[in-house]
């Protein structure tokens, strides 16, 4: 064998190698983490690392989390409910906002254009830490301290700056001789956006909307600083970080921890079939 062919044998080997230990660094966690939320808390004190045999497996754990204070759990199934009326509204806002900003500024010319779009990207990269006093106050006289409306609000104002820089990549891909042929043939402005551009820019929009909605799923901060002094409006993300502060079960809280994945997972795995329909309709109109 020459030194070439040593020198790629020993590379495929690396690779495999490393692609293995990124993935038991990225998955073991995880698996351990599942397997904990199926064991009785009792043989979890025994033994932390056995495997539970077939028979022994308890998913009781889920159903603790997920049950409502009144039954005997914890509420984490009013938390998620919370959190996705927040990261719905949220989403469709930001995404509905910022396809109409970042198109006329990709499309439109008027004066200051650049400039504005960099000024959205300044906003934010403010952080939130700083918005979070004045946001409180200005919230507390409007009274909407405490409410997911005005938290909505806030990840609205938090997300649309980069959502506006995510899709203006996006709508410049789009040839505008194709927005020129759709005029020439009758489309207004509006008829050009809604049947042109969007389904040729569906990838950017749906990697924007799964972004804006995991922002607004793992929020913390705000969340915890608007509607701590209410359980019931509480989303996932405080509810699990005050759920830690108590003496909750290692299974309850692992198997919590588990279940509030469930939604990001859920949305990872349709935004992937949207971005490959995305992907063969705007190669179909172009």
């Amino acid at each position: 064998m020459d030194r070439h062919a040593v020198e790629s044998a020993v590379l495929a080997v690396l690779r495999i190698v490393v692609i293995a230990v990124a993935a038991l660094a990225a998955v073991a966690p995880l698996a351990y983490g599942i397997v904990l939320s199926v064991r009785p808390f009792a043989d979890v004190v025994a033994d932390p690392l056995a495997l539970p045999r077939p028979g022994e497996v308890d998913v009781s754990s889920y159903g603790t989390a997920l049950r409502d204070e009144d039954s005997g759990g914890f509420g984490l199934a009013r938390f998620m409910r919370n959190s996705v009326v927040v990261a719905t509204a949220s989403t469709v806002l930001a995404v509905a906002c910022s396809v109409l900003g970042a198109y006329a500024a990709v499309r439109l010319r008027f004066f200051g254009r650049d400039a504005v779009s960099g000024l959205f990207l300044a906003v934010y990269l403010f952080p939130g830490i700083v918005l979070a006093v004045p946001l409180f106050v200005l919230f507390s006289r409007i009274g909407l301290t405490g409410t997911l409306p005005g938290l909505v609000l806030i990840y609205l104002a938090q997300t649309v700056p980069v959502s506006l820089y995510l899709l203006r990549s996006y709508f410049r891909a789009v040839p505008a001789s194709v927005e020129e042929a759709a005029e020439v043939d009758g489309c207004n402005r509006f008829q050009v956006i809604t049947r042109v551009v969007l389904p040729m820019a569906l990838p950017g929009i749906t990697a924007t909307a799964l972004y804006v909605f995991m922002i607004a799923w793992n929020e913390f901060l705000f969340a915890l600083l608007f509607l701590v002094g209410d359980r019931e409006r509480w989303t996932v993300s405080l509810g699990i970080a005050r759920l830690a502060d108590f003496s909750i079960p290692a299974p309850v809280l692992m198997a919590g921890s588990i279940a509030i994945t469930v939604p990001v997972v859920v949305g990872f795995v349709l935004a992937q079939r949207l971005l490959i329909s995305g992907l063969t309709a705007g190669a179909e109109k172009g």
